[in-house]
Protein backbone atom coordinates (compact mmCIF):
# COMPACT_ATOMS: atom_id res chain seq x y z
CA UNK A 1 0.00 0.00 0.00
CA UNK A 2 1.49 3.32 -1.09
CA UNK A 3 0.99 6.14 1.41
CA UNK A 4 3.31 8.86 0.07
CA UNK A 5 3.76 8.95 -3.68
CA UNK A 6 4.08 11.07 -6.80
CA UNK A 7 2.40 10.30 -10.13
CA UNK A 8 2.67 11.75 -13.61
CA UNK A 9 -0.41 13.29 -15.20
CA UNK A 10 -1.40 9.88 -16.58
CA UNK A 11 -1.59 8.47 -13.05
CA UNK A 12 1.63 6.41 -13.25
CA UNK A 13 3.55 6.24 -9.96
CA UNK A 14 7.02 7.72 -10.51
CA UNK A 15 8.24 8.02 -6.90
CA UNK A 16 7.15 6.86 -3.46
CA UNK A 17 8.37 6.71 0.10
CA UNK A 18 7.56 3.79 2.38
CA UNK A 19 7.64 4.87 6.05
CA UNK A 20 7.23 1.29 7.21
CA UNK A 21 4.29 -0.45 8.87
CA UNK A 22 5.05 0.85 12.37
CA UNK A 23 4.94 4.53 11.42
CA UNK A 24 1.92 6.71 10.75
CA UNK A 25 0.55 8.00 7.49
CA UNK A 26 2.71 10.78 6.01
CA UNK A 27 0.76 13.92 6.90
CA UNK A 28 2.02 16.19 5.52
CA UNK A 29 4.27 15.34 2.61
CA UNK A 30 5.96 18.40 1.07
CA UNK A 31 8.79 18.93 -1.42
CA UNK A 32 11.75 21.07 -0.34
CA UNK A 33 13.78 23.36 -2.57
CA UNK A 34 16.78 21.02 -2.29
CA UNK A 35 14.84 18.16 -3.92
CA UNK A 36 14.12 16.33 -0.67
CA UNK A 37 10.73 15.77 0.98
CA UNK A 38 9.56 16.48 4.51
CA UNK A 39 7.02 14.17 6.12
CA UNK A 40 5.40 13.63 9.47
CA UNK A 41 5.17 9.89 10.14
CA UNK A 42 5.21 10.21 13.93
CA UNK A 43 8.71 11.65 13.76
CA UNK A 44 9.37 14.63 11.49
CA UNK A 45 11.56 13.41 8.65
CA UNK A 46 13.50 14.92 5.80
CA UNK A 47 14.27 12.25 3.19
CA UNK A 48 16.10 12.36 -0.12
CA UNK A 49 14.80 10.78 -3.32
CA UNK A 50 16.58 7.53 -2.48
CA UNK A 51 14.64 7.33 0.80
CA UNK A 52 17.63 8.15 3.00
CA UNK A 53 16.72 10.00 6.19
CA UNK A 54 18.56 13.33 6.29
CA UNK A 55 16.90 14.77 9.40
CA UNK A 56 14.80 13.13 12.12
CA UNK A 57 13.01 14.92 14.97
CA UNK A 58 10.88 13.17 17.58
CA UNK A 59 8.37 14.72 19.95
CA UNK A 60 10.21 13.59 23.08
CA UNK A 61 13.26 15.67 22.16
CA UNK A 62 10.96 18.62 21.52
CA UNK A 63 9.41 18.24 24.97
CA UNK A 64 12.88 18.24 26.50
CA UNK A 65 13.69 21.47 24.67
CA UNK A 66 10.35 23.04 25.68
CA UNK A 67 11.10 22.25 29.31
CA UNK A 68 14.69 23.50 29.08
CA UNK A 69 13.51 26.77 27.58
CA UNK A 70 10.87 27.35 30.23
CA UNK A 71 7.67 26.69 28.31
CA UNK A 72 4.69 25.61 30.42
CA UNK A 73 3.26 22.97 28.10
CA UNK A 74 4.28 19.68 26.53
CA UNK A 75 3.17 18.13 23.24
CA UNK A 76 1.71 14.69 22.69
CA UNK A 77 2.45 14.37 18.97
CA UNK A 78 3.07 16.21 15.71
CA UNK A 79 0.09 16.39 13.38
CA UNK A 80 -1.24 17.59 10.02
CA UNK A 81 1.36 20.14 8.88
CA UNK A 82 4.98 21.23 8.93
CA UNK A 83 6.27 24.56 7.59
CA UNK A 84 9.89 24.79 6.41
CA UNK A 85 11.40 28.29 6.61
CA UNK A 86 14.20 29.78 4.46
CA UNK A 87 16.53 29.87 7.49
CA UNK A 88 16.35 26.08 7.87
CA UNK A 89 13.92 26.16 10.78
CA UNK A 90 10.77 24.02 10.80
CA UNK A 91 7.53 25.15 12.39
CA UNK A 92 5.62 22.06 13.48
CA UNK A 93 1.95 21.79 14.33
CA UNK A 94 1.47 19.73 17.50
CA UNK A 95 -1.20 18.44 19.86
CA UNK A 96 -1.21 19.46 23.49
CA UNK A 97 -3.63 18.50 26.29
CA UNK A 98 -5.17 20.46 29.14
CA UNK A 99 -7.75 19.36 31.69
CA UNK A 100 -10.82 21.44 32.50
CA UNK A 101 -13.47 20.85 35.16
CA UNK A 102 -17.20 21.40 34.59
CA UNK A 103 -17.07 23.19 31.27
CA UNK A 104 -20.56 24.38 30.27
CA UNK A 105 -22.37 21.32 28.93
CA UNK A 106 -19.48 19.00 29.87
CA UNK A 107 -19.70 18.06 33.57
CA UNK A 108 -16.68 16.55 35.30
CA UNK A 109 -13.13 16.59 33.99
CA UNK A 110 -12.67 17.03 30.24
CA UNK A 111 -9.31 16.28 28.63
CA UNK A 112 -9.25 18.97 25.93
CA UNK A 113 -7.03 18.46 22.89
CA UNK A 114 -5.61 21.75 21.61
CA UNK A 115 -2.97 22.93 19.17
CA UNK A 116 0.56 24.18 19.65
CA UNK A 117 3.24 25.49 17.30
CA UNK A 118 6.96 24.94 17.84
CA UNK A 119 9.76 26.63 15.90
CA UNK A 120 12.62 24.13 15.67
CA UNK A 121 16.11 25.28 14.62
CA UNK A 122 18.45 23.06 12.53
CA UNK A 123 19.99 21.70 15.76
CA UNK A 124 16.61 20.49 17.02
CA UNK A 125 16.13 23.22 19.64
CA UNK A 126 12.79 24.99 20.19
CA UNK A 127 13.39 28.73 19.75
CA UNK A 128 9.74 29.90 19.79
CA UNK A 129 6.52 28.19 20.81
CA UNK A 130 2.80 28.91 20.98
CA UNK A 131 -0.22 27.23 22.58
CA UNK A 132 -3.82 27.86 21.57
CA UNK A 133 -4.87 27.49 25.21
CA UNK A 134 -3.14 30.81 25.96
CA UNK A 135 -5.03 32.76 23.31
CA UNK A 136 -8.50 31.31 22.64
CA UNK A 137 -11.70 30.62 24.57
CA UNK A 138 -12.05 26.90 25.20
CA UNK A 139 -15.84 27.36 25.39
CA UNK A 140 -16.05 28.21 21.69
CA UNK A 141 -16.41 24.88 19.90
CA UNK A 142 -18.89 25.13 17.00
CA UNK A 143 -18.34 21.48 16.06
CA UNK A 144 -18.55 20.30 19.67
CA UNK A 145 -15.94 18.57 21.80
CA UNK A 146 -16.16 15.01 20.53
CA UNK A 147 -13.34 12.64 21.43
CA UNK A 148 -10.72 12.37 18.68
CA UNK A 149 -9.39 8.82 18.35
CA UNK A 150 -9.03 8.49 22.12
CA UNK A 151 -6.64 11.47 22.29
CA UNK A 152 -8.98 13.98 23.95
CA UNK A 153 -11.90 16.31 23.27
CA UNK A 154 -11.16 17.76 19.82
CA UNK A 155 -11.28 21.53 20.35
CA UNK A 156 -9.36 23.30 17.55
CA UNK A 157 -8.00 20.63 15.16
CA UNK A 158 -5.70 22.89 13.15
CA UNK A 159 -4.53 21.53 9.82
CA UNK A 160 -2.29 24.03 7.99
CA UNK A 161 0.45 26.60 8.73
CA UNK A 162 1.52 29.31 6.28
CA UNK A 163 4.09 32.07 6.44
CA UNK A 164 2.73 35.56 5.79
CA UNK A 165 4.51 38.25 3.80
CA UNK A 166 5.13 40.37 6.91
CA UNK A 167 6.89 37.67 8.93
CA UNK A 168 3.83 36.39 10.80
CA UNK A 169 1.94 33.09 10.55
CA UNK A 170 -1.44 32.00 9.21
CA UNK A 171 -2.97 28.99 11.00
CA UNK A 172 -6.03 27.09 9.75
CA UNK A 173 -8.22 25.91 12.65
CA UNK A 174 -10.73 23.46 11.20
CA UNK A 175 -12.86 22.99 14.32
CA UNK A 176 -13.17 26.75 14.77
CA UNK A 177 -13.82 27.38 11.03
CA UNK A 178 -11.21 30.13 11.31
CA UNK A 179 -7.92 31.09 9.70
CA UNK A 180 -5.86 32.95 12.31
CA UNK A 181 -3.05 35.41 11.84
CA UNK A 182 -0.53 35.00 14.66
CA UNK A 183 2.12 37.50 15.76
CA UNK A 184 5.29 35.53 14.99
CA UNK A 185 7.55 38.29 13.65
CA UNK A 186 10.20 35.88 12.39
CA UNK A 187 10.54 34.28 15.81
CA UNK A 188 10.38 37.48 17.87
CA UNK A 189 6.60 37.82 18.13
CA UNK A 190 4.31 37.67 21.15
CA UNK A 191 2.04 34.94 19.75
CA UNK A 192 -0.98 37.22 20.01
CA UNK A 193 -3.81 36.56 17.57
CA UNK A 194 -3.87 39.53 15.19
CA UNK A 195 -7.16 38.52 13.57
CA UNK A 196 -9.56 35.64 12.95
CA UNK A 197 -10.95 35.09 9.45
CA UNK A 198 -14.25 33.21 9.19
CA UNK A 199 -17.72 32.99 10.70
CA UNK A 200 -17.94 34.97 13.98
CA UNK A 201 -14.39 36.23 13.45
CA UNK A 202 -13.01 39.73 12.88
CA UNK A 203 -13.95 40.20 9.22
CA UNK A 204 -17.18 41.22 7.55
CA UNK A 205 -18.13 39.22 4.48
CA UNK A 206 -18.97 41.62 1.65
CA UNK A 207 -21.76 39.35 0.41
CA UNK A 208 -23.25 39.23 3.95
CA UNK A 209 -24.42 35.65 3.34
CA UNK A 210 -23.37 33.40 6.24
CA UNK A 211 -23.34 30.24 4.11
CA UNK A 212 -20.69 31.85 1.89
CA UNK A 213 -18.10 31.59 4.66
CA UNK A 214 -15.85 28.52 4.68
CA UNK A 215 -16.58 25.89 7.33
CA UNK A 216 -14.28 23.15 8.73
CA UNK A 217 -11.83 24.12 5.98
CA UNK A 218 -8.60 22.54 4.78
CA UNK A 219 -5.43 23.88 3.20
CA UNK A 220 -5.80 27.66 2.92
CA UNK A 221 -3.26 28.59 0.27
CA UNK A 222 -2.06 32.21 0.00
CA UNK A 223 -2.14 32.92 -3.74
CA UNK A 224 -0.94 36.48 -3.14
CA UNK A 225 -0.05 38.42 -0.02
CA UNK A 226 1.50 41.85 0.43
CA UNK A 227 0.89 42.11 4.16
CA UNK A 228 -2.40 43.98 3.72
CA UNK A 229 -4.24 42.48 0.76
CA UNK A 230 -4.29 38.68 0.74
CA UNK A 231 -5.93 36.22 -1.62
CA UNK A 232 -6.56 32.75 -0.22
CA UNK A 233 -7.64 29.60 -2.04
CA UNK A 234 -9.46 27.49 0.57
CA UNK A 235 -10.99 24.02 0.35
CA UNK A 236 -14.31 24.52 2.11
CA UNK A 237 -15.45 21.15 3.50
CA UNK A 238 -18.70 22.67 4.77
CA UNK A 239 -19.15 20.77 8.07
CA UNK A 240 -21.60 22.76 10.21
CA UNK A 241 -22.22 25.36 7.50
CA UNK A 242 -24.61 28.05 8.78
CA UNK A 243 -27.71 28.30 6.61
CA UNK A 244 -30.23 31.08 6.03
CA UNK A 245 -32.07 29.98 9.16
CA UNK A 246 -28.95 30.57 11.26
CA UNK A 247 -28.57 26.86 12.03
CA UNK A 248 -25.69 24.53 11.12
CA UNK A 249 -26.28 21.99 8.38
CA UNK A 250 -26.77 18.30 9.09
CA UNK A 251 -24.96 15.64 7.11
CA UNK A 252 -27.18 15.55 4.00
CA UNK A 253 -27.71 19.32 3.50
CA UNK A 254 -23.97 20.02 3.89
CA UNK A 255 -21.89 20.58 0.75
CA UNK A 256 -18.25 21.25 -0.11
CA UNK A 257 -16.66 23.90 -2.36
CA UNK A 258 -13.45 25.10 -3.90
CA UNK A 259 -13.21 28.79 -3.00
CA UNK A 260 -11.03 31.86 -3.44
CA UNK A 261 -11.37 34.70 -0.94
CA UNK A 262 -9.78 38.14 -1.18
CA UNK A 263 -9.31 39.89 2.14
CA UNK A 264 -8.31 43.41 3.17
CA UNK A 265 -6.50 43.19 6.49
CA UNK A 266 -6.81 46.93 7.14
CA UNK A 267 -10.57 47.28 6.61
CA UNK A 268 -11.33 43.70 7.81
CA UNK A 269 -13.50 42.95 4.78
CA UNK A 270 -13.50 39.55 3.05
CA UNK A 271 -14.83 38.96 -0.44
CA UNK A 272 -15.67 35.59 -2.00
CA UNK A 273 -14.40 36.13 -5.55
CA UNK A 274 -14.67 32.60 -6.99
CA UNK A 275 -16.15 29.23 -6.16
CA UNK A 276 -16.80 25.84 -7.68
CA UNK A 277 -19.36 23.43 -6.23
CA UNK A 278 -18.51 19.90 -7.45
CA UNK A 279 -21.90 18.68 -6.26
CA UNK A 280 -21.12 16.60 -3.19
CA UNK A 281 -20.03 16.73 0.43
CA UNK A 282 -16.41 15.86 1.29
CA UNK A 283 -16.45 16.11 5.07
CA UNK A 284 -12.70 15.93 5.72
CA UNK A 285 -9.36 16.41 4.01
CA UNK A 286 -8.59 18.25 0.81
CA UNK A 287 -6.25 20.80 -0.70
CA UNK A 288 -6.42 23.54 -3.32
CA UNK A 289 -4.17 25.77 -5.40
CA UNK A 290 -3.81 27.51 -8.73
CA UNK A 291 -1.64 26.39 -11.64
CA UNK A 292 0.64 28.45 -13.88
CA UNK A 293 -2.03 28.46 -16.59
CA UNK A 294 -4.52 30.08 -14.19
CA UNK A 295 -6.62 26.96 -13.65
CA UNK A 296 -7.58 25.83 -10.14
CA UNK A 297 -6.72 22.34 -8.89
CA UNK A 298 -8.22 20.73 -5.79
CA UNK A 299 -8.24 17.40 -3.99
CA UNK A 300 -11.56 16.02 -2.75
CA UNK A 301 -10.68 13.50 -0.05
CA UNK A 302 -14.06 11.88 0.53
CA UNK A 303 -16.45 12.69 -2.33
CA UNK A 304 -19.94 11.47 -1.54
CA UNK A 305 -18.53 10.52 1.92
CA UNK A 306 -16.75 7.58 0.25
CA UNK A 307 -14.29 5.92 2.63
CA UNK A 308 -12.09 4.56 -0.15
CA UNK A 309 -12.08 7.15 -2.93
CA UNK A 310 -10.58 10.54 -3.76
CA UNK A 311 -10.69 12.84 -6.78
CA UNK A 312 -8.18 15.49 -7.84
CA UNK A 313 -9.56 17.92 -10.44
CA UNK A 314 -8.15 20.75 -12.51
CA UNK A 315 -10.89 23.21 -13.50
CA UNK A 316 -10.96 26.49 -15.37
CA UNK A 317 -10.84 29.64 -13.27
CA UNK A 318 -14.05 30.96 -14.81
CA UNK A 319 -17.56 31.83 -13.69
CA UNK A 320 -18.73 28.45 -14.95
CA UNK A 321 -15.76 26.17 -14.16
CA UNK A 322 -15.08 23.32 -16.57
CA UNK A 323 -13.12 20.17 -15.71
CA UNK A 324 -9.81 20.08 -17.63
CA UNK A 325 -8.11 17.10 -15.98
CA UNK A 326 -9.10 14.57 -13.33
CA UNK A 327 -7.31 11.90 -11.31
CA UNK A 328 -9.42 9.22 -9.62
CA UNK A 329 -7.96 7.34 -6.67
CA UNK A 330 -9.71 4.22 -5.45
CA UNK A 331 -8.99 2.07 -2.43
CA UNK A 332 -7.64 4.96 -0.31
CA UNK A 333 -8.30 8.57 0.62
CA UNK A 334 -5.84 11.27 -0.42
CA UNK A 335 -5.54 13.74 2.45
CA UNK A 336 -3.82 16.17 0.08
CA UNK A 337 -3.04 16.07 -3.62
CA UNK A 338 -1.31 18.87 -5.48
CA UNK A 339 0.85 19.61 -8.51
CA UNK A 340 4.62 19.92 -8.24
CA UNK A 341 6.95 21.11 -11.04
CA UNK A 342 9.11 17.95 -10.99
CA UNK A 343 11.15 15.81 -8.62
CA UNK A 344 14.28 17.91 -9.13
CA UNK A 345 15.23 21.44 -7.97
CA UNK A 346 14.90 24.09 -10.67
CA UNK A 347 13.36 21.70 -13.20
CA UNK A 348 9.81 21.94 -14.58
CA UNK A 349 8.47 18.98 -16.50
CA UNK A 350 6.09 19.68 -19.35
Amino acid sequence: MLRAFVTDLQGNVIWYYDPGPLNGDPVPMKPLQNGHFILNVGDLLEVDLAGNIVRDINYKSINQSLQTNGYSFAITQFHHDLLPLPNGHWIALCNTLKDFTDLPGYPGVTHVLGDALVDIDPSGNVVWAWSGFDHLDVNRHPLGLADFEGAGADWTHSNAILASADGNLFLSMRNQSWVLKIDYQNGEGTGDILWRLGYQGDFALSQDVLSDWFYAQHYPNALSDDGTQTTFAIWDNGDGRIGSDGQPCGILPCYSRATIFQIDQSTKVANLIWQDLPGFYSFWGGSIGTLDNGDVEFDQTTPFAAADQSIVEEVTHTDNPQVVWQLNLTGENAYRGYRIPSLYPGVTWK
